[in-house]
């Protein structure tokens, strides 16, 4: 395993569709939700950003970034439908 962080940063998004698919429902706590998602995309692109490798690095940032802005999205719909 040399490239620990290269696969940890891309191994933070497919947790946060399997936690998607454990956690969906209409009694699912949505702003659980936003915190693990964003929690799991930040971890992600620390660790990509600590790779050495320039894919996994490239590949992390990029999928942790979609997932951290699908977060913000959905905390700005749930903010919008509060109103």
């Amino acid at each position: 395993m040399n490239n620990k962080y290269g696969y940890l940063s891309v191994m933070m998004p497919v947790i946060s569709v399997i936690f998607f698919f454990i956690k969906r429902g209409l009694n699912s706590d949505i702003y659980l939700a936003i915190i693990v998602y964003s929690i799991l995309s930040l971890l992600g692109i620390m660790f990509a950003i600590m790779s050495k490798r320039t894919i996994p690095m490239i590949l992390g940032i990029l999928s942790n970034g979609g997932v951290l802005a699908c977060a913000f999205l959905l905390l700005l719909a749930m903010g919008i439908s509060e109103a």
